[in-house]
C-alpha cells in the first residue's frame, strides 16, 4: 500500500524532539539519546514506539511529574560480570543506553555480561539495545515489565505487563536477526495507534472482564486503564491456541524484571496510588550481552548463523506466498526504503508537534507538513 502521509526530514523531527525534551529539563545529550531511539523505532516501521508516543509517554508524562527529566543513574551492586541500577524514575532510555553498555563492556572482558535495573521508565523500542550488542559481535538479550495489561490464562484481569522478550542476534548479513515483540498478541501502543486512526482492534486481541471480545480502540484504552479489559498473551485466551505460552513467557520478563534487582511487579506498576492519583512506574529491565568471539569466533558465528536464515527464507513457500521473511529483515526493507525520505507523519501527530512547536516557543521548526492544503483544512 503506498504511502500517503508526508514526510519529514530525520533530522529535523530528532532535533525537534530534542529541543522540545531540553524545553522540559531533560540534559542535551540525554536528549539527544532519547531521539535518537525514538527514531530508530520509526526507521524499522515500528510506530507504535516512535514519534507517535514522544507527546503521550515522554512529554505529558514528565509534565505529570511522574518522570524526572534529569537521570540518576545509580549502580547499587556490581561484579565484574553483572550490575545493579537503580534508574530513580529517569528517562528509561538514557538508562537503558547506558545500562546495556555496561553489559557489552563486561562481555568484552569476560565473555558474557548482564544488568538488571529498578526504578526506570519507559524505554522505548527494545530492539535498539540487542542491536546495540550486534554491532559488536555479540548476542544482546532485553527485557522489561510494564504496566498491567495482560490477562494470565484462564484469567481476565489485566495482571502482567506487555513484557518483551527481545533478542538480536548478529549474522554475516546486513542486517542481524532482531526478534522484538511483546509476549501478548498485540501491545497497549499498537491499540493506542488503532485509535488515533480510527481503527477497530481485531478480534482476539483484547477480552473484556466479562469474557467478550472487544474491538472499539478507543473504549479498549479506557477499559484498559480501568481494569474492565485485559490483552490477551501470545496464543489467546485459553489453552487451545497455546496461550498458556504466551503467559509463561511473559511472567518470566515479569520475575526477570524485578526479582534480579528487588524491583516493582504486576499491580505494583498501575501507575497510580491508592487514592488514584498518577505516580511513575517504576519499572524494570534486564539486559545480557554474550561475545560471540568467546566461543567459536566472531567471523564463524556469523557465518552459521546467516546460513540458517538463508535456508530459512529458501524453504518452500506456501501457496499464495512468493516470500518468506526473518526476523530484522522487513525492518531493514522499511528503513532502506525511509532512509532518504524521513519519517511519515499522520494527521493526529502532525497537529500534536504543531501544537509543542507553539507551546514551547521553538519557532525556528517548521515542518513541511504544514503547507499543506490538508493540514491547513
Amino acid at each position: 500500500m503506498a504511502e500517503t502521509r508526508p514526510y519529514v526530514d530525520w533530522k529535523l523531527m530528532g532535533d525537534f524532539m530534542e529541543a522540545v525534551l531540553e524545553k522540559l529539563g531533560v540534559p542535551e545529550d540525554d536528549a539527544r539519546v532519547c531521539a535518537e531511539i525514538l527514531l530508530e523505532s520509526d526507521r524499522r516501521g515500528i510506530e507504535s514506539h516512535g514519534c507517535n508516543r514522544f507527546k503521550s509517554i515522554y512529554v505529558d508524562r514528565i509534565k505529570d511529574g511522574i518522570l524526572n527529566p534529569k537521570t540518576k543513574f545509580e549502580i547499587v551492586r556490581e561484579t565484574a560480570t553483572t550490575a545493579v541500577v537503580d534508574g530513580h524514575n529517569g528517562m528509561g532510555m538514557v538508562i537503558g543506553k547506558k545500562a546495556m553498555q555496561m553489559a557489552i563492556d563486561k562481555a568484552r572482558a569476560y565473555g558474557m555480561g548482564m544488568t538488571a535495573v529498578r526504578n526506570s521508565t519507559h524505554y522505548g523500542i527494545a530492539g535498539y539495545y540487542v542491536t546495540m550488542c550486534t554491532k559488536e559481535n555479540m548476542i544482546g538479550m532485553t527485557g522489561t515489565n510494564a504496566r498491567p495489561s495482560i490477562a494470565p490464562t484462564f484469567g481476565v484481569e489485566n495482571m502482567l505487563g506487555t513484557n518483551p522478550l527481545t533478542f538480536g542476534i548478529p549474522t554475516d548479513e546486513a542486517f542481524p536477526f532482531v526478534l522484538d515483540c511483546a509476549t501478548s498478541i498485540s501491545q497497549r501502543g499498537k491499540i493506542e495507534y488503532y485509535a488515533r486512526n480510527g481503527e477497530k482492534v481485531p478480534e482476539g486481541m483484547v477480552i473484556g472482564s466479562d469474557g467478550s471480545i472487544l474491538t472499539d480502540s478507543g473504549q479498549i484504552l479506557k477499559d484498559l486503564s480501568a481494569g474492565r479489559a485485559a490483552l490477551s498473551p501470545l496464543g489467546g485466551s485459553g489453552e487451545n491456541m497455546g496461550g498458556y505460552k504466551g503467559y509463561g513467557y511473559a511472567t518470566v520478563v515479569e520475575i526477570l524484571s524485578a526479582a534480579l534487582q528487588a524491583g516493582s511487579y504486576l499491580r505494583m506498576l498501575s501507575g497510580l496510588d491508592a487514592q488514584g492519583n498518577k505516580i511513575p512506574y517504576p519499572l524494570g529491565h534486564f539486559f545480557l550481552a554474550i561475545d560471540t568471539e568467546a566461543f567459536v569466533g566472531a567471523d564463524s558465528f556469523k557465518h552459521t548463523a546467516g546460513e540458517i536464515l538463508r535456508e530459512l527464507r529458501a524453504s518452500k513457500k506456501a501457496p499464495g506466498h512468493d516470500r518468506i521473511y526473518t526476523a530484522g529483515e522487513k525492518e531493514y526493507e522499511v528503513w532502506m526504503e525511509r532512509r532518504d525520505k524521513g519519517v511519515p507523519i499522520g494527521e493526529s501527530i502532525q497537529k500534536e508537534f504543531a501544537a509543542m512547536r507553539d507551546e514551547f516557543g521553538l519557532w525556528q521548526f517548521r515542518f513541511p507538513f504544514e503547507e499543506s492544503d490538508a493540514y491547513n483544512g
